[in-house]
């Protein structure tokens, strides 16, 4: 859990560090960059004559759906949606990790469902805006999607090492990330137009933060410490960034909030927590 809190903690800070940093930036070119620095990144740790072919294709495909179409259907739904309204969706992951989960085992693990649910109301008291609320049903199939394609992800990869014990994380991340340009590289080839792309010397910084800390180094530790945890508590932790951020807001950009509603979401993490750990000898994948 450690690496999941610390990721947490990073993503609640990052949506303060570059807020309204890369607002005017084609946002297909800025999921792709973000993952082609993230490539990078860990480029020089691959090792790929242990890995069968089969077995490099489907970590292409892991790493095209959880980072790639997860950035492709997250972008594509601000055609639909309004800011506020997508942060209200985002918090529904929690209960993919335990559909999927569920799937996958062929068991209905009911705590972990309550734990999740008790995570998505947690999420969505926080986030609920003060502003009415208009959704468009593209739009929410499109979030939905990329909510789906994060949490398949974690599971997919989670799985996969499980049953190879001999591989080290490192070694194999970099393939994800190939998978996930590819996807993302495709997005942005057929929307971004590239002539009139001028990123200023601070938009620049920010990608760089993007691509090597908060998707490059966080998405790594974020699917090791998935790997350290039975799925309810993953589910759970999916949505901690949410608090967080706003927490970060309070402090650095001396933002207001609702602390009431802060304080129920809050109080609705800690119960689901603990019904996780009511179950703590759960089966993992």
């Amino acid at each position: 859990m450690p690496y999941l809190i610390l990721v947490s903690v990073i993503w609640g800070f990052s949506f303060v560090i570059i807020k309204g940093t890369l607002v005017s930036l084609d946002a297909s070119f800025v999921s792709c960059a973000r993952l082609l620095l993230s490539l990078l990144v860990f480029l020089p740790f691959m090792r790929l004559t242990r890995i069968r072919l089969s077995e490099k294709l489907q970590l292409l495909l892991i790493g095209g759906i959880q980072f790639g179409f997860m950035y492709v259907a997250y972008v594509a739904a601000y055609q639909y949606l309004p800011a506020h309204v997508i942060a209200l969706m985002t918090t529904t992951t929690p209960l993919f990790v335990t559909v999927f989960n569920d799937l996958w085992t062929k068991k209905t693990h009911k705590t972990f469902f309550v734990a999740a649910l008790l995570a998505v109301a947690g999420g969505a008291v926080i986030e609920l805006p003060d502003q009415p609320l208009a959704a468009s049903l593209h739009g929410i199939v499109l979030l939905q999607l990329s909510n789906a394609a994060f949490a398949f992800g974690q599971l997919a990869y989670k799985k996969w090492m499980a049953s190879r014990p001999d591989f080290r994380d490192r070694h194999v991340f970099g393939i994800l990330y190939c998978g996930a340009v590819i996807v993302a590289g495709a997005s942005s080839l057929a929307v971004t137009d590239y002539r009139t792309l001028r990123p200023g010397p601070h938009q620049v910084m920010a990608l760089l933060y993007l691509g090597v800390i908060a998707s490059g180094i966080c998405f790594f530790l974020w699917n090791v410490g998935a790997r350290k945890v039975h799925e309810g508590t993953l589910a759970v932790m999916n949505n901690l960034k949410i608090p967080i951020a706003v927490i970060a807001s309070l402090i650095i950009l001396k933002e207001t909030t609702d602390y009431v509603r802060l304080l129920i979401g809050c109080s609705l993490f800690a119960a689901a927590l603990w019904v996780n750990s009511r179950d703590g000898n759960a089966p993992a994948i």
